[in-house]
């Protein structure tokens, strides 16, 4: 088989990219344009190949795990791969819900503030603080609602999150954090420590507006 080198110069991945633009790549050109080279035995086009088999199936749940299963791709190569599929998200999907502030998150949990039974909701965040998921995690009754760091965290490790923000409504209007509150907080919090999770904020909702943790100072 034909390695890279033995293509004409206008036929290889890199210079038909600089002539023709990326979109005229197919999708084993542009894995080996990432790649660039292949491995002692394996040229690259036969890594790219089967490494584009995975993308069209997995899409964007391909992991790290699919992709060091391909021969001639090590932690590097798999890395080059999820690194330009992870910049690519990030600023081309308009979809994506940057928190960098707590009003940031109003929208998000607006819905549970007029409730007249108190909702604990948990929303997962990837490591550029932006929304994976948003899930009410219980509801409880008039004034409170149990929370165990398991039922708040479960689905947030099968997200492979690195951060979550925790919500939840006060039926009874008052804004400020109950000492159940601040038990429950600093429980999942040490939680958190322990599973590698950031909590970025805390928050609670009435109809009159909400009260943040991290902006109280109350975020460790």
């Amino acid at each position: 088989m034909r390695t890279i080198k033995d293509l004409p110069e206008h036929s290889r991945p890199r210079e038909k990219l600089r002539e023709k633009g990326a979109s005229a790549l197919t999708d084993e050109e542009l894995v080996t344009a990432i790649l660039g080279m292949g491995t002692a035995g394996l040229d690259v086009r036969t890594i790219a190949r089967q490494v584009a088999g995975l993308i069209r199936e997995h899409k964007s749940g391909l992991m790290l795990d699919h992709l060091l299963a391909v021969p001639g791709i090590g932690l590097a190569k798999a890395g080059q791969i999820l690194s330009a599929f992870e910049l690519a998200r990030r600023h081309l999907n308009k979809d994506i819900v940057k928190i960098t502030i707590a009003q940031d998150i109003l929208h998000l949990v607006a819905d549970i503030a007029g409730k007249q039974q108190e909702y604990f909701v948990c929303i997962s965040l990837n490591g550029a603080n932006e929304v994976i998921e948003k899930r009410v995690v219980t509801i409880g009754l008039l004034d409170k609602t149990p929370v165990h760091p398991r039922e708040v965290f479960a689905d947030v490790i099968s997200d492979r999150a690195a951060a979550v923000i925790l919500a939840h409504n006060h039926p009874s209007g008052d804004l400020q954090p109950s000492e159940a509150d601040r038990r429950t907080h600093d429980q999942l919090t040490e939680a958190a420590r322990i599973l590698g999770l950031r909590i970025v904020d805390n928050i609670i909702l009435t109809k009159k507006g909400y009260f943040s943790f991290q902006e109280a100072g109350l975020i460790k």
